[in-house]
């Protein structure tokens, strides 16, 4: 009688975390869906054509395109060519942001992408696989009447790739090109209210330096920034979700620490999840309020990759433990096959990171995929990586369904049991069931809400109500995977409650050697887990 008050109470606990978890999840996403802005806003610049005769003074002269010290100014080309201005003394100016308007540290980061005006013409027409060189320097201040200073200058060769719709003949001059975006720029912290572009393009026959680009009419550009507004709802999520995962892992950890035993495998791997979680959740990024971090951004993807090959890590081993007669449990060495493929994938893409966003921090124009040897190099890592997931996939697909051959094993020979024994493998089954609708149910969501987001406008209007789908998309997913490691450290934290004479070794009634095998799972005789609990109380009724 007192074991099933103790079962009902255990139920009921589970029943209310349950839903308190639920709710969590719900506001995850209704924070995002109503009070968060959409996530980014992309701004489009126009550059200014400016004239600079100063040859070789373009480091120390920087040319604005509006404002009390604005540059002369052409309309067009043709004036140029009316005037005698030559095309190494034409600069392209954008400022950002636009007049009136200052920029901010809340806006985290930003990204340009470069669309080049080109008119086609018979006697200056665009080659094919032509190249653009690109003199380009950035510079800040904070006052409108300050000089600028300088953040970087480089020369860079991006790749045109254009296509024209209409037969080459004299009646189509003066049609534009179709080309692609270009890459430009993209820098890790907004710590400054202006920002000024110059940008050059140098002219030298003899060594073939923009020749053959076709007639450039416009340079455009544009800006995608983190809304500040989002960023303040992110960071108030990351400051409230870092306590409570730091609470449940040190009362995990607790309950652990105070078992007779050594923590099994699965214990050890699950609270690590936790700390690459709280790893993940540390805000460390209102320091970037105050302070010019520009390396934020592979920080930040430092971070989720340590998180994302820990869960997948975490999955193999959990397949693995629940093999409930397999011999080589308990042991990392035993999973070496599983996690070797995680470890070399994630390497690769962590090498591809820091050629990408490693080399930006010194050079925010640099991109990897504007040479062969950088895009043959970058794409070699991505099909490294590739590989090493769909092995991983195989390998997980495999254990998952080694997992199900054995429960369906256990539970024909479960009625010959002993009721101790068979309770311990009616808890497995059901933690391991539970667990898997769980990771499918959080993987699905992934999923189903990152296409969402891709194919919809962005949000959604319901009468006077705006539903932000890309904000309600990351503020969701990210508080969706906090929750499902709040939840196995709950559920598979040990318990040290005395259920009475029938979870005694005499009481099971096996032998040394099949203690061993049952002791080798995280339900142990020094107290069963609350999924153990429940599983208990489903099987006496």
């Amino acid at each position: 009688m007192a074991g099933a008050i103790i079962e009902n109470m255990s139920t009921r606990k589970l029943c209310i975390v349950g839903g308190i978890l639920l709710v969590f999840q719900v506001i995850a996403f209704l924070v995002g869906g109503l009070i968060a802005p959409s996530p980014t806003t992309a701004v489009p610049y126009m550059s200014v054509k400016c004239i600079d005769v100063r040859k070789n003074h373009h480091r120390t002269k920087w040319l604005m395109p509006w404002g009390p010290n604005h540059c002369k100014k052409l309309k067009d080309f043709d004036e140029a060519v009316s005037r005698q201005i030559e095309a190494n003394d034409i600069v392209f100016a954008v400022h950002i942001p636009l007049p009136s308007k200052e920029m901010s540290p809340w806006f985290q980061f930003m990204l340009f992408i470069m669309q080049l005006d080109i008119a086609f013409k018979m006697d200056n027409d665009l080659k094919e696989n032509a190249e653009i060189t690109l003199d380009v320097s950035l510079a800040y201040r904070d006052d409108m009447f300050d000089d600028w200073q300088e953040i970087a200058h480089a020369i860079e060769i991006r790749k045109l790739k254009c296509t024209f719709g209409s037969p080459k003949t004299v009646e189509s001059e003066g049609r534009h090109y179709d080309c692609d975006f270009l890459p430009f720029m993209e820098i890790g912290s907004v710590a400054h209210k202006y920002y000024l572009i110059n940008i050059r393009l140098p002219v030298n026959d003899r060594k073939g330096i923009n020749v053959g680009i076709g007639e450039i009419k416009d340079i455009r550009l544009v800006g995608i920034h983190q809304n500040g507004g989002f960023t303040k709802v992110w960071f108030a999520m990351k400051t409230f979700l870092t306590p409570s995962i730091l609470i449940i892992m040190v009362w995990y950890w607790r309950r652990i620490t105070l078992m007779t035993r050594a923590p099994v495998l699965l214990e050890k791997v699950i609270f690590a999840l936790g700390i690459s979680m709280t790893f993940i959740n540390i805000p460390v990024e209102w320091f970037s309020i105050g302070f010019d971090w520009t390396w934020m951004l592979l920080f930040g993807d430092i971070r989720q990759g340590i998180f994302y090959a820990m869960l997948l890590s975490f999955w193999i081993i959990f397949c693995g433990e629940h093999m409930m007669d397999q011999n080589e449990r308990n042991r990392l060495s035993g999973y070496w096959k599983q996690v070797g493929p995680i470890a070399v994938g994630s390497f690769c893409l962590f090498i591809f990171d820091m050629c990408e966003r490693g080399v930006q921090l010194k050079n925010p124009f640099y991109s990897i995929w504007t040479t062969e040897v950088g895009t043959e190099l970058a794409m070699a890592f991505i099909i490294v990586a590739g590989i090493c997931l769909c092995l991983y996939f195989l390998f997980l697909c495999f254990m998952v369904f080694q997992v199900f051959r054995n429960i369906s094993g256990k539970q024909s020979s479960l009625p010959a049991m002993s009721k101790a024994r068979r309770l311990h493998y009616e808890g497995l089954i059901f933690r391991f069931k539970f667990l898997m609708l769980i990771t499918l149910a959080c993987a699905a969501m992934t999923v189903i809400f990152f296409i969402v987001s891709q194919v919809t406008e962005g949000h959604w209007k319901w009468g006077d109500i705006t539903i932000q789908v890309n904000s309600a998309f990351f503020t969701g997913i990210y508080g969706m995977w906090n929750l499902y490691v709040f939840a196995l450290m709950f559920l598979y934290a040990p318990s040290h409650k005395n259920y009475g004479d029938d979870q005694s070794n005499g009481d099971l009634g096996v032998n040394s050697g099949e203690e061993l095998q049952l002791t080798t799972t995280i339900t142990h005789v020094d107290g069963p887990t609350e999924v153990y609990k429940l599983a208990r109380k489903e099987a006496q009724e």
